[in-house]
């Protein structure tokens, strides 16, 4: 049947027509009530016997006595709710309406009766609503499944402890279902009560949606892991009842499951399909299950109806959340909306203020036909109508109880579900909300990342102590960017969690030439989630105090597979950094960047605009820099001007904008020591500094300027060209009488007072390798 379809008569013959009846409370007994046993109740015994004189045949009875632990289930809530908010489910009664008669008249006969509340003609049995998963391969059709803002991103979800939807109980209500499916067996879901009937395809298609098994056959299911049960609408082979289906489920339910209310219904003088709470029977056994805390998803129906104008018989908008007569259920009601993006609202979905969200409603890929269809192997692409939509919604609560439970260690309330997946701030909009009026699509991405704080958060330290935080500290002394002239037999062992050695920045050793070195990387993670699948990318830069992209030379990329929570070091296999492409032996800067799916790491690419740049510097704890060398204080022999020991550096721009900057030199030298700065006229004229020219190892002419070595010295603001690598130098004679002991020297360069780079460099008393790296480690105690 297509959506939208208005066909509203019984669709078998064997369906007895009923007429609810709800008596005010003092109508029925107390005894009655906990038996639940046929016949009228005690209030209405007198009148009972002259309506079935005049209307022979009638036969009334409680309408959920076949419920077992009902007076349980009404207990509990009412511990959660409070008893004067739950409804009383002991007042309903049906009345099957005898063949040829007529249920109306029947209706009217009741409705007349002293201690009656309300009488209505149930509508009874509607068609219902329609219109690594890599190896799957039908998932790649299932677009649904996608980042926002095409899809829910179920996907993100998926890379997130509990984002698969175990441990959750789901139960599918509607009238039939292929359990036996290929893409199906596998979830093991079973019948809670009710016939199997009718509509076996449609059933198994919204199954699909939500639990299809990760198996390498067809789809994957939403929430593929989730524990999912059915139970049916056709409470026997001839008798219906959507009321009695939902307190049946709600008593097979924990706190926190999902149940899927897949139904529509017919309402008097209403031309479309309406949701199945308009029926106060039904309405009030939505309550009870909110009310124990069971997240209720009810398909908002196709009608093409404003569900802010229906009313119900007595007149009142009991849809309209502007309405005084509102009333609310505590389900979270589901609309439909194209598959593209912008989704634009079906033609065939119904809206208004009551809808909370909405999906797809055309082009969805599932299993089965969709309709009728009972083969073990069907498959539809063209599975729609707000029954389409619905089970995208209950996959996406399902996914957020799922990751509660997992990390948070609770689950959330029915209305806090609702509240959650209704959010505008992190679901996807229709493409013309106003007028839309279907709420908005989840984005489990942005749910996960926001109110839920549940994504990992992995990065790579700038200097030891730095917490993973926005800081204005040093940023380019990391103790997480490890160099080794031979692979470590066990890093995590060397360098990680119970080593003594993880605040230790000076673990690394000088680059060697002509043979293959080893980089590592130290990894922690201060999210709420373990990270999976962590990729580690590694450059190498000449020494630059501002280390612009195209300045960087790859080097290699090593992969964790996961990074637990509690900030536990976790490191990497090494990055073989091969000898052909290592430059000569020495120092290089370093750049580090990390993250995977759930905290995308950021690229070469993002840093190339200035205003990126400095957000990344300190900012985002995804990349660091370590810049800084231990170098021999005692100077070569034949070094101009003798005695001085040369640095040289790179004194750089932004990539593509001219930039004023603040260059800085901190010279912590002892006395009788000397320091000098060399940098290209272009570089320094204009300052109010003393300059002399001279000559540089290529013959270029440099401005030198005196240093002050013992303490800072602003050479003042400079404009730096876009895309500046100037060669600069710095020269440092230590006094003979002090080259026992090491000094610091360091460049630093800042914008708007901020630092964005820094070259530093430690003077020791170097005579071998072993003591260049005493001489690492003294540097870096110095700098924590």
């Amino acid at each position: 049947m297509a959506p939208g379809s208005r066909a509203k008569a019984a669709d078998t013959g064997q369906y007895r027509q009923r007429v609810v009846v709800r008596v005010h409370d003092f109508t029925v007994g107390d005894d009655q009530a906990k038996r639940r046993v046929a016949g009228p109740p005690e209030g209405l015994s007198a009148a009972w016997g002259d309506v079935t004189r005049r209307v022979p045949g009638l036969e009334i009875k409680p309408m959920f006595a076949e419920i077992e632990g009902l007076d349980e289930l009404h207990r509990r809530a009412g511990e959660r709710v409070g008893q004067r908010d739950l409804p009383n489910l002991g007042a309903y009664y049906v009345v099957e309406v005898p063949v040829g008669a007529n249920a109306d008249e029947i209706q009217r006969e009741l409705a007349r009766l002293p201690g009656v509340e309300k009488a209505y003609v149930e509508a009874g049995p509607t068609p219902p609503p329609t219109v690594s998963p890599t190896d799957d391969p039908r998932n790649s059709n299932q677009d649904y499944e996608d980042a926002a803002p095409g899809g829910i991103d179920a996907r993100y979800a998926w890379t997130l402890a509990g984002g698969d939807g175990a441990g959750i109980g789901f139960v599918d209500m509607e009238r039939g279902w292929t359990l036996n499916h290929e893409d199906l067996t596998g979830a093991g879901i079973t019948v809670i009560s009710g016939t199997v009937k009718d509509y076996h395809g449609h059933g198994t298609a919204v199954l699909g949606e939500v639990v299809a098994v990760d198996n390498a056959i067809g789809d994957v299911g939403i929430a593929p892991k989730a524990t999912a049960r059915v139970v049916s609408q056709w409470r026997t082979a001839t008798t219906y009842g959507t009321a009695e289906a939902i307190v049946s489920a709600v008593g097979a339910m924990q706190f926190g499951d999902v149940l899927l209310l897949e139904a529509q219904t017919s309402y008097p003088g209403v031309s479309g399909y309406v949701p199945v709470e308009v029926e106060d029977a039904v309405f009030d056994a939505i309550r009870l299950a909110t009310a124990l805390g069971i997240v209720v998803v009810e398909a908002g129906a196709n009608g093409s109806e404003d569900l802010d104008a229906f009313m119900d018989t007595g007149g009142n908008a009991i849809l309209n959340r502007g309405s005084a007569a509102f009333r609310d259920s505590g389900a979270i009601m589901v609309g439909a909306a194209s598959s593209a993006s912008p989704h634009t609202r079906m033609w065939f979905s119904n809206f208004g203020s009551r809808i909370d969200c909405f999906g797809w409603g055309e082009n969805i890929d599932t299993t089965g036909d969709g309709w009728t269809g009972t083969a073990t192997n069907l498959y539809t692409t063209n599975f729609g109508g707000t029954s389409g939509a619905s089970p995208i919604i209950a996959g996406a609560a399902i996914l957020v109880q799922s990751l509660a439970e997992s990390s948070l260690g609770f689950r959330f309330s029915p209305l806090a579900v609702r509240r959650i997946l209704s959010n505008a701030a992190t679901g996807t909009a229709s493409a013309t909300p106003a007028s839309d009026l279907i709420g908005v699509m989840p984005n489990l991405n942005a749910i996960a990342t926001g109110p839920l704080g549940l994504a990992p958060d992995v990065y790579l330290r700038d200097f030891v102590g730095d917490l993973g935080d926005p800081h204005t500290g040093p940023v380019s002394a990391s103790p997480d960017i490890i160099v080794r002239p031979n692979a470590v037999a066990n890093p995590q062992a060397a360098f990680g969690a119970g080593s003594g050695t993880e605040n230790d920045a000076t673990l690394g050793s000088q680059v060697e030439s002509g043979q293959d070195n080893f980089i590592y990387a130290r990894v922690l993670n201060q999210g709420a989630a373990p990270a999976t699948s962590v990729t580690v990318t590694v450059y190498w830069s000449q020494v630059a105090t501002l280390v612009t992209p195209d300045l960087w030379t790859l080097v290699g990329t090593t992969t964790l597979a996961s990074v637990p929570v509690g900030e536990i070091l976790t490191v990497s296999n090494g990055i073989t950094w091969p000898a052909g492409s290592v430059p000569a032996t020495g120092h290089y800067c370093f750049v580090g960047l990390v993250g995977n799916q759930a905290d995308p790491a950021p690229n070469p690419a993002d840093f190339v605009d200035w205003a990126n740049y400095i957000a990344f510097v300190s900012n985002n704890n995804n990349v660091t820099w370590r810049n800084f060398n231990v170098v021999n204080n005692v100077p070569p022999a034949g070094t101009n001007p003798p005695g001085f020991v040369l640095l040289p550096f790179l004194l750089t721009g932004a990539l593509k904008e001219d930039i004023p900057m603040g260059v800085e030199i901190i010279a912590k030298l002892p006395y009788g020591a000397e320091a000098f700065l060399d940098a290209p006229p272009r570089v320094l004229r204009g300052l109010d500094l003393d300059f002399e020219e001279v000559k540089g190892d290529d013959g270029e002419v440099l401005m030198r300027t005196r240093v002050n070595p013992h303490g800072r010295m602003q050479l003042g603001e400079l404009l730096l060209p876009a895309g500046l690598k100037a060669p600069c130098r710095i020269g440092a004679k230590i006094p003979k009488d002090a080259r026992n002991d090491a000094f610091d020297i360091v460049v630093r360069q800042t914008y708007k007072e901020m630092e964005v780079g820094r070259v530093t460099w430690r003077l020791a008393p170097v005579k071998s390798r072993k003591r260049l790296e005493e001489a690492e480690r003294e540097l870096v105690g110095a700098h924590r």
